[in-house]
Order: structure tokens, then C-alpha cells, then sequence
């Protein structure tokens, strides 16, 4: 028997909001400490056609699994195009950015160790 309890959330509850460094990205919350989850965040993030995300860094390491779509990431100066089953591993502080040419709206699961994960925007 474990003292953390259980916890089942419905995708509907969730709720998104605008990602600040990013026109046409939504964030939205599945789990996190505040659910009870002692060592991870789970989020889901909605990438828009034509979106992008400027180059950027986080204190912490990121998990991703893509769910929808096909997209663009740069991390470290290495570039990829991501689709659906595809699973990346973002380091902690590595530079990296996103962009959805395509006509679909790119989503994707990223988990990340609780803690302060604010994006901090590489400057040119």
C-alpha cells in the first residue's frame, strides 16, 4: 500500500492556456503536484499550422511523446521532423525550438520533474 492516493482525470477537465514565449501553443495541465504526483508533471501541448517557438531553454529535462501531426524540432543544432510514436528526450538547459509547417495541428505528451520549468528564450 502506497501513501500517495490514486488519481483518475478526464480529458475533458483539462484546461489550456496560451504558452507566453509562443503564438499557437497551448499548454494543458494532466497531472501534477498539485493531483498529488510526487516527482513528475505530465502536460499535453497543442502546436498550431504555421506556429513556431523561438529558440529556447529549461532547468529541467523533458520527456515528449508525439500524439498528433508532424513537426519541426531544433535541439542543440540538430534539427528533426517528429510524427506521431515518436518519443524525444530534451536535456535540462539544452537549447531547442519548435515549428509546425504542416496543416495539422501538432500535440504532444511531455512530462517533466515538478519544479520551476519557465522558458527562457535564447537571445540572438
Amino acid at each position: 500500500m502506497t501513501d500517495t492516493p490514486h488519481v483518475v482525470k478526464r480529458g475533458e477537465d483539462a484546461e489550456y492556456e496560451s504558452v507566453g514565449a509562443a503564438d499557437g501553443m497551448r499548454k494543458g495541465v494532466l497531472l501534477d503536484e498539485s493531483d498529488g504526483a510526487p516527482h513528475f508533471a505530465m502536460r499535453r501541448f497543442e502546436l498550431d499550422p504555421g506556429a513556431s517557438v523561438p529558440e529556447h531553454t529549461n532547468e529541467v529535462e523533458h520527456e515528449q511523446y508525439v500524439l498528433a501531426g508532424s513537426y519541426t524540432v531544433g535541439i542543440e543544432g540538430d534539427t528533426y521532423e517528429v510524427s506521431e510514436g515518436d518519443s524525444l528526450l530534451i536535456p535540462a538547459g539544452a537549447v531547442h525550438w519548435y515549428e509546425n509547417d504542416g496543416d495539422e495541428t501538432g500535440a504532444f505528451v511531455c512530462v517533466v520533474p515538478n519544479g520551476d520549468d519557465d522558458i527562457q528564450l535564447v537571445d540572438e
